[in-house]
């Protein structure tokens, strides 16, 4: 199961390429390796706090299933950083007209409802986590250097360091 899960994880990441903004990928193809072409404000904005709120519940899912102390200290820990990074977001995005959707990509919901119907919860968890945090944490450090918003790429940066302790943790536990 979890060899599926891991080509599910990385099908969602680079599937979604419609424009508008609810159909935005989990991380635009590209985006987060050496090169990217620069992401405008309003797709980044809304990338980014995509994965803020599916960060936000996975991690309140992880703290009301996992059983694993150290599975919940991740857990909290980055639902302190997904509201974090998204209140960041809301507050920057309002500076460049790009304010964040309250509402996660279908690739992210679909991450959420494969994570709600897991049966080893904390290996499922764990498991999107790997995939996940240093994916986002490569997509903000990249904006943060090639970001097309001067407003918007100390809030990368913000991000990138928050998702770097969460991978510190991840790296832990395993």
């Amino acid at each position: 199961m979890n060899r599926w899960l891991m080509v599910g994880v990385g099908a969602l990441l680079v599937a979604g390429c419609a424009s508008g903004r609810g159909a935005a990928p989990a991380v635009p193809a590209g985006a987060a390796g050496a090169g990217a072409a620069v992401l405008t404000a309003t797709r980044f904005v809304d990338v980014a706090a995509s994965a803020a709120l599916y960060a936000i519940e996975a991690g309140r899912l992880a703290q009301a299933r996992s059983r694993d102390p150290e599975v919940r200290a991740l857990a909290a820990l980055q639902v302190a950083n997904g509201e974090g990074i998204g209140g960041q977001l809301s507050y920057a995005g309002r500076r460049v007209n790009a304010l964040p959707d309250n509402e996660m990509t279908a690739q992210h919901r679909a991450l959420l409802a494969a994570l709600k119907s897991a049966r080893d919860f904390d290996a499922a968890y764990l498991e999107q986590q790997q995939q996940m945090v240093p994916l986002m944490r490569r997509f903000h450090e990249d904006y943060a250097v090639r970001g097309g918003s001067a407003t918007l790429r100390p809030v990368a940066r913000f991000s990138a360091e928050k998702l770097a302790e969460q991978e510190a943790l991840l790296e832990r536990i395993d």
